[in-house]
């Protein structure tokens, strides 16, 4: 699947957003893709995890012995990647405040896991996944998520696989441009202002 056809998806979905938003990682940005709305249609989200699913080698598939995602926004492609792939699919969620496994949900010492994402914008809450697993006794390989909104600038450890980069500026709350702090602000995300 091509950018296009990824970004048609999201048009398609009324997923692509325009305006002025501050994103889970407290930046602001001209554009938002709200993941929830382009995962809502469970033959799309198939068809974004199946493509997803081809962009990451055969040489670390073959390794791979679940999914693991971050909740709550990875979880539907969490799912779906677990399905295109033949994999258990299992999500680490933050009942206090710090990623944890929950719901009876366990990783064999050792089991070699791709951390599954909707969107990556800074990484923080990727890498904070990471640990959580690695606290588990698995050990992330890979990542993916739907897109890369980083920029090309996040670094996660490990081989990171986007099905598209989505090159949107994102500013500080105090370095904003003066056409951006014009427009009123929405936070689109699930997490609390």
């Amino acid at each position: 699947m091509h950018e296009d056809e990824v970004l048609a998806e999201f048009r398609a979905a009324g997923a692509l957003l325009e305006g002025h938003f501050v994103l889970s990682s407290g930046l602001h940005s001209p554009r938002y893709l709200q993941c929830a709305r382009v995962l809502m249609d469970p033959t799309r989200a198939a068809r974004l995890a199946a493509a997803l699913a081809l962009s990451i080698p055969d040489k670390i598939k073959i390794q791979l012995g679940a999914v693991v995602s971050p909740a709550m926004g990875g979880i539907i492609i969490g799912h779906e990647m677990g399905r295109a792939l033949g994999l258990d699919a299992m999500f680490v969620e933050r009942p206090t405040g710090t990623f944890e496994l929950r719901r009876g949900f366990r990783l064999p010492p050792g089991q070699k896991i791709l951390l599954v994402e909707d969107v990556v914008t800074t990484g923080l809450s990727s890498r904070e996944a990471i640990r959580a697993i690695e606290a588990e006794g698995g050990e992330v390989i890979a990542a993916a998520s739907l897109v890369d909104r980083s920029n090309g600038t996040v670094d996660l450890g490990v081989p990171y696989y986007p099905l598209i980069r989505l090159d949107v500026p994102s500013y500080a709350a105090d370095a904003l441009p003066p056409e951006l702090a014009a427009i009123p602000t929405t936070k689109p995300g699930s997490r609390a202002a």
